[in-house]
């Protein structure tokens, strides 16, 4: 029995996350019969390094009259749909001929459209912070998608309404708004199933389709009927990567971003589209939390600046006895909670600092903010305020534009209207961003999670003085680099991506983030000496985030170091992060400390009894002892969970493997390899077993793909092995 210690190549987003270890298999020859397929301790040690996103309503459901005062008769039934990175132009009631979006023209044509409607944020768990409390970021202070939860004190919609008698469910699509960071409260249904556990080499799969948001939404409707109901769906679609679903993907080949939106709007047709027929006198928002960039401006997507690109978003109120309306004055995200308590005849709390868009709309001071970069890669923060039409950007290299005349934001007012900008200026005092002092509580999976949807996470060492070098408008190279290299990773040019990431931290070493990707690329390059090596400058740091060190730990596990790797995550015990402990677990397995890493496995399911990754590793954990059945149980509750997980398909491949049920071992390990490629393990056994059972083409396919694309230096002897086989086989 031949052991190893190397782990899979893949990135991962919770500790377990990898391929299995050791290789009972003789290392010169197609396996004999009596001989079972690769077991489970790579499992145990992989690392976590994924890194750092109408129904045509018929002109008889609406009947088109001025509401009186607020909305009229209070409404029973309350639907809010955010649909993520949308931009204000594009859709069809817009002006947009690109796009065909007839479910939410038809909306817009009967409902108020407003036209100067702004976000505060330009990140998505903020923004709907902001949609959802009614706050501003500086109030509530959440101000990224990640290292921050909601403070329970800030009510949320949800609760207001629930305490006014409504049931109340929420359906979201992806990792940013994990019931994690607070925004349940007050949701008797929060639906966040959006693939826990689940992460893939090419970074799409991190989001669940609309179609299955709006299935699990509308099932939850109709099971409230009768009650009053308030639903707020959220769809992440049109967030980067654009891939539309057919016949959208071949429709929009020209703009496949527009095509994202167009699948958006078909889906709300089937799924609301019902709804509002059956429910005329629903009030209904629709909104986006940010716009996207595409490119103006040098901002990729979104989340650097808060020009109009981003900061500008579509918002919709529509219900019967509404007149139809363009409302073109200034309006808010924070005007949306006000606006449906209004409808509720829910009396609007004073705190609160919108109004009703369901009355007279008066012009209101719009604050906003977009400190990404400066919290994740210490750049300069970007704050600015909306006042009369004028949008001023507090930067070191600070910015002024007259909006209504300058919608693109071309011309930078800033020297020739001093007045206004001090007039802006002393509305920002009253507006100040408090952030965190401390670092951050950042755990591996919204790092890994985050990242993996397109957001580049970190941890920024505080400053206070900021110079025009460290303006994002001066940043926008290695801005576009960092992001470049995700691309490259995604489209599996490895050694492109490990360039650019060299690059970016020759250009900004100080930049914690980008030695985070580097550190990744690294390992992606089969570099992990190197890798560890920037891990470790890392960590010097005091400040450094929890992340930073449970990569390292766990690359110290990968080389056979784990009492290095318990070392750095002692002190982290007592957390009650599910992803903190599913790391601590593993680096104790790695010592063969079974029970206690069991206890740590446990305590992260008694936190999250929906903990997909903690319920794999006690499967992978039990299987190493040698408890078959539990191990089936564990892996088939974690599948149940989230039937995309590649390591939970692998290790019950090698489960059933050691039941010599070997028609299911390599249907399990074909599903793993089919989700993720780079389970190069799965790929192993699969020649293995498909050679011992009489398959040979089959076991052909597998050692190619294995020998073609496993990591030359980590694989070295098993890929010796497998060229080992493919001659044999070719010789029989």
């Amino acid at each position: 029995m031949k052991k190893n210690t190397r782990r899979g190549r893949r990135p991962s987003s919770e500790p377990g996350k990898g391929t299995p270890v050791d290789t009972i298999a003789p290392a010169a020859e197609v396996p004999p019969s009596d001989v079972p397929p690769r077991g489970v301790r790579r499992h145990l040690t992989a690392i976590l390094l994924a890194f750092t996103g109408v129904l045509v309503i018929a002109a008889g459901y609406y009947v088109l009259v001025r509401a009186r005062g607020g909305a009229g008769s209070p409404a029973r039934d309350i639907i809010l749909i955010t649909i993520d990175t949308t931009r204000a132009d594009s859709l069809g009631y817009t002006g947009n001929t690109r796009v065909k979006t007839p479910f939410i023209d038809a909306l817009a044509g009967r409902g108020i459209i407003f036209t100067n409607a702004h976000a505060h944020n330009v990140v998505t768990l903020p923004s709907h912070v902001n949609i959802l409390t009614g706050l501003f970021a500086y109030q509530h202070g959440v101000h990224d998608n990640s290292g921050f939860v909601l403070d329970p004190r800030y009510l949320t919609v949800a609760t207001r309404l629930r305490q006014g008698g409504y049931t109340t469910g929420a359906f979201v699509g992806a990792f940013p708004l994990d019931s994690r960071f607070g925004l349940n409260q007050g949701f008797d249904t929060y639906d966040d199933n959006y693939g826990k556990g689940q992460s893939t080499v090419d970074f799409v799969e991190q989001e669940r389709r609309a179609t299955a948001v709006l299935d699990a939404a509308t099932r939850w409707w109709h099971e409230k009927e009768g009650q009053k109901r308030f639903l707020w769906v959220h769809l992440y679609d049109p967030h980067a990567p654009y891939l539309p679903p057919e016949p959208f993907l071949s429709a929009y080949r020209y703009n496949e971003y527009l095509g994202e939106i167009a699948y958006v709007d078909d889906s709300l047709s089937k799924a609301i589209g019902p709804i509002l027929a059956a429910s005329p006198d629903a009030l209904v928002v629709l909104t986006s939390d940010h716009g996207e960039s595409l490119g103006e401006h040098g901002e990729k997507t979104h989340g650097l600046f808060a020009y109009e690109s981003t900061l500008k978003i579509p918002l919709i109120v529509a219900r019967r006895g509404i007149d139809h309306r363009v409302e073109p004055a200034y309006v808010r995200h924070v005007d949306i909670v006000p606006t449906i308590l209004d409808a509720a005849a829910i009396a609007i709390p004073k705190e609160l600092p919108g109004q009703s868009l369901l009355r007279a709309v008066g012009q209101e001071d719009s604050y906003f903010e977009a400190l990404s970069a400066s919290l994740n890669r210490g750049w300069a923060p970007l704050t600015g305020v909306i006042h009369g039409g004028l949008k001023y950007i507090d930067l070191p290299l600070a910015e002024l534009y007259d909006l209504p005349r300058d919608p693109q934001e071309a011309t930078n007012l800033v020297t020739e209207r001093r007045r206004d900008v001090e007039t802006a200026r002393k509305l920002l005092l009253g507006m100040h961003a408090e952030l965190p002092a401390s670092p951050r509580a950042v755990s591996p999976e919204e790092v890994a999670r985050l990242r993996s949807l397109g957001y580049v996470t970190s941890q920024a060492s505080s400053r206070s003085a900021f110079t025009a070098a460290d303006d994002p408008k001066s940043l926008t190279g290695i801005d576009g680099k960092m992001h470049d290299s995700i691309a490259a990773f995604e489209h599996h040019d490895d050694a492109r991506a490990l360039q650019l990431a060299r690059e970016v931290v020759a250009e900004r070493p100080s930049m914690t983030a980008g030695r985070e990707i580097l550190a990744f690329m690294l390992r992606q390059n089969d570099l992990v000496a190197e890798a560890i090596e920037q891990l470790t400058i890392i960590v010097r740091d005091p400040g450094s985030s929890v992340d930073d060190r449970v990569q390292l730990a766990m690359l110290y596990c990968e080389t056979a170091r784990p009492d290095a790797a318990v070392a750095l995550l002692v002190p982290l015990a007592a957390t009650k992060n599910p992803d903190v402990l599913n790391a601590y677990g593993v680096a104790l397995s790695d010592q063969r400390k079974g029970q206690q890493a069991r206890e740590q496995f446990q305590r992260a399911l008694s936190l999250d009894p929906n903990n997909a990754p903690a319920l794999q590793n006690l499967g992978i954990l039990s299987l190493r002892e040698g408890d078959v059945q539990a191990a089936l149980s564990y892996l088939t509750r974690a599948l149940a969970l989230n039937p995309k997980l590649p390591l939970a398909l692998n290790t019950l491949g090698v489960t059933y493997a050691q039941t010599n049920d070997f028609s299911r071992a390599v249907d399990a390990w074909n599903r793993a390899v089919q989700i993720d490629p780079r389970q190069y393990d799965a790929l192993y056994n699969i020649g293995m077993v498909e050679a011992r059972t009489g398959h040979p083409e089959e076991a052909r396919r597998a050692f190619t793909q294995y020998v073609e694309t496993a990591p030359r230096v980590s694989h070295a002897a098993d890929i010796a092995a497998a060229r080992k086989a493919l001659a044999q086989l070719g010789s029989h």
